[in-house]
């Protein structure tokens, strides 16, 4: 299967337990990897024949963007049957980032990463 990546897609949402983060929302970062089979739009030079990585961007911005969730895996979940609707899409793989999670020890980064597919 081939890959289309997209990496470090961001937007404010307001996701999470906590009524500040509902309230006052925060940055979340998406990386997904789409899964498809790209040679027929390889050979015959087609976008038809692909998945348009910048209609998905847009959509998975719409999703973070759209009703809160408590989780992240939630809204992870959300995003990857997002891209699971292009037909092409057979598999995807949704990293979802919280770098301003509420958490109190200093930290990097929370991720919450999942694998979805047609089968």
């Amino acid at each position: 299967m081939d890959r289309v990546a997209l990496r470090g897609l961001k937007a404010r949402g307001h996701h999470g337990v906590f009524a500040r983060e509902r309230e006052e929302g925060q940055t979340f970062i998406v990386d997904l990897t789409l899964g498809l089979d790209t040679r027929a739009a390889a050979a015959d030079d087609d976008l038809a024949k692909t998945v348009h990585y910048g209609v998905v961007a847009e959509e998975v911005v719409a999703v973070v963007e759209g009703d809160p969730v408590d989780l992240v895996e939630t809204l992870a979940e959300r995003i990857a049957q997002t891209c699971l609707k292009h037909d092409r899409v057979q598999e995807v793989e949704v990293c979802v980032h919280k770098p301003d999670a509420p958490i109190t020890v200093p930290f990097d980064d929370v991720t919450v990463t999942i694998t979805r597919s047609r089968a």
